[in-house]
């Protein structure tokens, strides 16, 4: 995965704030494949988001 490619698509494309990002990157740092469940646990994304972040990754 590439990094940069996915945080531009976070904030780009679900338009998350960078704020939202970096909690989920504080919280991920040992393991950032976890960005997008933090994301969902802290309420910051929805399923439906979610979802298109997964879709997303598979693709990429």
């Amino acid at each position: 995965m590439n990094c940069n490619r996915f945080l531009r698509f976070l904030h780009d494309d679900l338009a998350l704030s960078t704020d939202s990002i970096a909690i989920a990157q504080r919280y991920s740092e040992k393991n950032p494949s976890q960005i997008p469940m933090i994301l969902w646990q802290y309420g910051l994304v929805t399923l439906e988001q979610l979802d298109r972040i997964f879709d997303w990754l598979e693709s990429a």
